[in-house]
Formats: structure tokens, sequence, C-alpha cells
């Protein structure tokens, strides 16, 4: 079984959106295994991000390219300089308010929550996912306003980073092992509940 982090975002929090995005994960079959309620500092919210070194290049070139493809200009040609500016509205943003880590299992557990989230642009997100539902945000109006993308969720990007990104913001006494009934109903070959 795999495992995946998510955290709520300020936002999601704000809007109380708490419950409804834990429905959505728990309808889909995946299973809930830690949970709490935090205020994240500007430290822990760079490691988070941070995680994989190239992730600040990485970032500043795919916000240069959907400039692009979108026939605008982008805010600035360095991709270094403009992926550092990314993390420091990030920063600002998660350290706004409480957020709330949670840590999902199942199978396929990460594909599964990135597909439940949708597109991290929600407006690029199809109705139905979590961001495509509840919010008309984009990046275009984030960075007219200069600040991040407000998109209710995150959710690990890969096995490894979640794996990493979970060690972050977990202790592993605080990640639970148990078993439901209905794990035998999805996964296991008999239905011996």
């Amino acid at each position: 079984m795999e495992k995946t982090l998510v955290v709520i975002k300020p936002d999601g929090v704000q809007r109380n959106l708490i419950g409804e995005i834990i429905r959505r994960f728990e309808q889909s079959g995946l299973k809930l295994v830690a949970l709490k309620m935090m205020q994240a500092d500007e430290n822990l919210v760079e490691k988070h991000y941070t995680i994989d070194p190239e992730w600040v290049e990485k970032v500043g070139k795919k916000s240069i390219e959907s400039y692009k493809k979108k026939g605008l200009t982008p805010p600035n040609d360095d991709p270094i300089a403009l992926g550092k500016d990314v993390l420091g509205r990030l920063k600002k943003y998660i350290t706004f308010g409480p957020v709330v880590p949670m840590v999902w299992q199942g199978s396929q557990a990460v594909e599964m929550v990135r597909k439940i989230c949708g597109s991290t642009e929600p407006l690029s997100a199809l109705l139905g996912t979590i961001r495509g539902d509840y919010t008309p945000e984009s990046y275009q109006l984030a960075d007219g306003d200069e600040r991040a993308i407000r998109n209710l969720v995150h959710a690990s990007g890969s096995a490894e980073e979640a794996e990493k990104e979970i060690e972050l913001w977990f202790e592993k006494k605080e990640i639970m092992e148990y078993r439901l009934f209905r794990d035998s109903i999805i996964y296991d070959k008999e239905w011996d509940v």
C-alpha cells in the first residue's frame, strides 16, 4: 500500500472545506492514516518545496512556459529568479493560517490523490475535482496580484516525493497502522470480513 501526503492549505481551512476534502478521499477508497492541524512556519515551507533541490529552477521554467503558451510575457525570463519569487509567495501563503496535513494510504495513492485534487491551476482543473469545483483561481490572477495561487490543497507528485514529505510533516509514531472492514472489499481476493 502506497502512502501520500495531502496538505489542506490556509484557503481550504478558511473556507470550511476540510470535511468536504476529506470526504472526497474517503469515498475514493483511500484510508486516512495521519491527520493534524498546525501552523506551518517559513522554514518548514521552504524545506517542503525544496525537497527536490532543482524545484526552484523547474518551477521557474514551468512558469515561463505557461506564460508563453498563453501568449503572455512572463514577469521574468530567469527561471531561478522566478522560482525564488514563487517560493517567497508560497511561504507567505502557507504560513498565513492553520493547515491540515494528512497521510492517505491505498493502492496507487499518489496518482489517486492527484486525480481527485485536479490540476495545480484550478482554472485548468476538471469539474469534479477539488480544485475544479471549489475555486476559479488562475496563475494569471495570482501573478497579477503578486501572490501564490490559492489552490486549496497540496498533493505529493510521486511516491518518492511523498515519502520525503511525510517524514517532514509527521513523526513515525503519528502514522497509524490499522485495517478497515472495507479494505477486504477493495483489496482482498475474497471478501472475507
